[in-house]
């Protein structure tokens, strides 16, 4: 369940990375059209009313995807990935976070990288929803950034870029893909 959230939360982040006027633009039809919260529910600030089973609310909801979500805020992705889709995410773990170089999310989540950011999280995510047993050895996807990721397929177990797919998650506006590395976008030359 922890992974569903995580991967959800990705996706939208994916999501609104890969069309921030569009997304920015449906989140906005979908906040002024939902009913207000009832009083029981706590307010969430700069958080739409979502779905439960949405790709936001998924990663939101998972203890394994907390700096995923921290980046999401940051980016100011958050209130964007209700977006109905679909969407296909590929949410890194906690544990592929601390994989990277010492600082570097630290330094990704200061306001003056923002950009950097969200460039990193645009190549998380991709439009269409693609099961994990759809998946060709060899296969390409564009994402959200316009840059390309390459799929690998070795005795049944697929990885993209070289991070493993772990868990996938059906959401109502996708499919999570849980990962165990983030995803770094080539260099753009």
């Amino acid at each position: 369940m922890n992974k569903l959230v995580s991967m959800a939360s990705l996706g939208l982040v994916l999501v609104a990375c890969n069309n921030p006027q569009s997304s920015a633009a449906g989140s906005a039809a979908a906040t002024a059209a939902a009913p207000p919260p009832a009083k029981s529910q706590a307010p969430q600030s700069n958080m739409p009313p979502l779905d439960p089973k949405n790709i936001v609310s998924i990663a939101v909801g998972s203890k394994d995807h907390t700096t995923l979500v921290t980046a999401l805020k940051a980016a100011d992705y958050v209130p964007s990935v209700a977006n109905p889709g679909p969407l296909t995410v590929f949410a890194p773990t906690n544990a592929a976070f601390e994989k990277l170089p010492a600082g570097t999310v630290d330094g990704l989540l200061k306001p003056e990288k923002k950009e950097d950011l969200r460039g990193v999280l645009k190549y998380h995510v991709t439009t269409s929803v693609y099961e994990a047993e759809s998946f060709k050895d060899g296969d390409t996807l564009s994402m959200a950034d316009g840059q390309k990721t390459k799929i690998a397929v070795k005795d049944g177990k697929v990885s993209i870029n070289g991070a493993n797919i772990v868990a996938s998650i059906r959401a109502s506006n996708g499919i999570v893909h849980v990962v165990d590395a983030v995803l770094l976008p080539p260099k753009k030359e």
